[in-house]
């Protein structure tokens, strides 16, 4: 079924009790589920005749009409959102980015994007083939937070982009894993790839087998151990989509609260539960780079965020450890 297509469809007596939407991901393959209750939402799946909320549970010989719609072209809008600016002139902004903002526009997010948040400063931004991210030369995940870099114009795009390609530009972050590293400084060399199995990740899994492997290299430098944690200085020498996230799942360390690569979505220490962080440990924290037009060498900092070191006050307190000893490990990073 291509998108455009009309589809009916009558529940089989093993498929009652299925949520609506879960009913309509199943039968069409080729939407997803974010997709599906959009349309659910629209009024285009009709249950037996009638629009229905995607919980609605299906009964067997239940008829349902979906009218697939491709989604209306998305568009980089102006919205009134505050940032945190660290460093701005007149070819580059350089943002500290809060975890829970994504960068730019995508299925199902449209609004409250970082894209969104700089065109409601009245920015001028360089211009890409993709009109929902322009002045986007790298990213974050959504639940990462620290500094980005922003292009103003083509020129600077171009050159911090040739920057990006050549490994020029040093990036340096702070994120606490899962388990004890026993050695103090460590490589991962792992290539990534897209998973075949879950579209949403990627996989160091036998991925130099798979179509699209890239090489990726992170380097890690332990700063301190707190419970069954360490946490970690890394200094990124690729840029592939949730690289430090894949290498550190792929050796058993996930990054706490990244539940999407094996993290626990709570942690204990002892028989003490840490409250859940709801969003990944890890911040981009440094970054040094040329500007583009002066080629003056520039160095940022973005302060490790309240909610983080918030939660590592937290399990120090709960692992019995001397205060203040975090603190002093991330010195320069507070």
């Amino acid at each position: 079924m291509t998108e455009l297509q009309h589809l009916e469809i009558t529940a089989a007596d093993a498929e009652g009790g299925l949520r609506l939407d879960r009913f309509v991901a199943a039968h069409c393959p080729e939407l997803s589920r974010t997709r599906v209750q959009e349309l659910i939402g629209s009024g285009l799946v009709l249950l037996n005749g009638k629009a229905a909320k995607d919980s609605h549970k299906v009964r067997a010989g239940d008829r349902v009409a979906v009218v697939p719609q491709p989604r209306p072209p998305l568009q980089a809008e102006a919205e009134s959102i505050p940032l945190n600016i660290l460093y701005e002139d007149d070819d580059v902004i350089a943002i500290d980015k809060p975890a829970g903002m994504s960068v730019h526009a995508g299925a199902g997010n449209s609004h409250g994007t970082l894209v969104n948040a700089l065109l409601g400063r009245g920015q001028t931004l360089s211009q890409t083939d993709d009109p929902v991210r322009p002045g986007i030369v790298h990213r974050l995940d959504k639940k990462t937070s620290g500094i980005l870099l922003v292009a103003k114009n083509d020129f600077a795009h171009a050159k911090l982009a040739e920057a990006f390609r050549d490994r020029t530009i040093q990036k340096t972050y702070i994120a606490l894993v899962q388990g004890i590293l026993q050695e103090e400084s460590g490589r991962i060399e792992l290539a990534i790839a897209r998973d075949p199995n879950r579209r949403t990740r990627m996989t160091a899994k036998r991925a130099s087998l798979l179509p699209n492997s890239r090489p990726a290299r992170t380097d890690w430098r332990a700063l301190a151990r707190i419970g069954s944690t360490t946490l970690l200085e890394i200094q990124l020498h690729t840029g592939r989509t949730h690289q430090i996230r894949v290498h550190f799942s792929a050796i058993k360390h996930p990054v706490v609260g990244d539940t999407l690569y094996g993290a626990a979505g709570q942690l204990h220490v002892g028989s003490t539960p840490l409250p859940s962080l709801r969003r990944n440990f890890l911040h981009s924290a440094r970054i040094g780079f040329t500007q583009p037009r002066t080629g003056q060498t520039i160095r940022l900092t973005a302060p490790l965020p309240t909610d983080l070191r918030a939660y590592l006050q937290e399990l120090e307190a709960a692992a019995g450890e001397e205060e203040r000893r975090i603190d002093a490990a991330l010195k320069g990073f507070l």
